[in-house]
């Protein structure tokens, strides 16, 4: 099995000996510090994402970098969250991505894990390519696109991811939230809308989704799905033959 490289954990020789030992690919994931209703901890998105990249890290021997932990989520007001400005986001991730750039570190994934900051990471590649001459790969991706699930916010699929990961889940304390069964497109998608704007106003307890069912086995499973498609998804980008950078 290849081993991943963890860079916080790395001194600066043995790191710079493998930087100059081949092109090398790095991993920034991305979540975000939000809540994630009454049974869920806050960091949810963040754990979800850490795990996510580093088995894509693990299986690929990629550079992983550390989490950015914050991300933008202040849709959830009033509950709890820490929130960085959209532009605070893209210009951390584009000076991080400069940074790799001038450690000779030349294509980058990053690997989002929270619904809020997809404008951030929106284009960012394209900026990058642009400032430094195309000399750099830089793609960006969600990982929940991976999946076959709907989407969901503390609901059956991201507690179930969480159970596989965490000994903070507490399901005795999990309750149904919003649920959109038999609801058409049209009004799911306004629905989406308007929790972009206000999650509790539409939530209520800031739950989208039924976690009462989930379970770690459901989350075992969601994971090799999401870890294997992404990983294609991946290899397609280094081998040349994908044409699109976002999802």
């Amino acid at each position: 099995m290849n081993q991943m490289v963890e860079i916080k954990s790395f001194l600066d020789p043995q790191l710079r000996k493998i930087i100059n030992r081949k092109n090398q690919v790095a991993i920034i994931p991305v979540g975000s510090i939000e809540q994630h209703g009454p049974h869920l901890p806050i960091s949810t998105d963040s754990d979800i994402v850490t795990e996510v990249s580093k088995r894509i890290s693990q299986k690929n021997n990629f550079l992983l970098l550390p989490t950015i932990n914050y991300g933008i989520s202040n849709e959830h007001a009033p509950f709890f969250n820490l929130s960085l400005k959209e532009i605070t986001l893209q210009k951390i991730l584009s000076d991080l991505c400069f940074s790799l750039f001038e450690n000779n570190i030349k294509t980058i994934f990053i690997i989002n894990g929270h619904h809020g900051n997809l404008n951030a990471i929106k284009n960012i590649e394209k900026k990058l390519r642009k400032n430094l001459k195309n000399k750099i790969k830089v793609f960006a991706f969600s990982y929940w696109h991976y999946m076959e699930r709907d989407f969901d916010h503390a609901g059956f699929v991201e507690t179930s991811l969480m159970l596989a990961i965490s000994k903070e889940v507490k399901m005795n304390l999990a309750q149904k939230g919003l649920i959109t069964d038999g609801m058409s497109k049209r009004e799911i998608n306004k629905l989406g809308r308007m929790a972009s704007k206000s999650f509790p106003k539409v939530t209520k307890n800031g739950i989208w989704g039924d976690p009462r069912k989930a379970t770690k086995k459901d989350g075992q499973k969601i994971f090799r799905e999401i870890i294997g498609n992404l990983e294609k998804k991946c290899q397609t980008c280094l081998t040349g033959h994908g044409s699109k950078f976002y999802q």
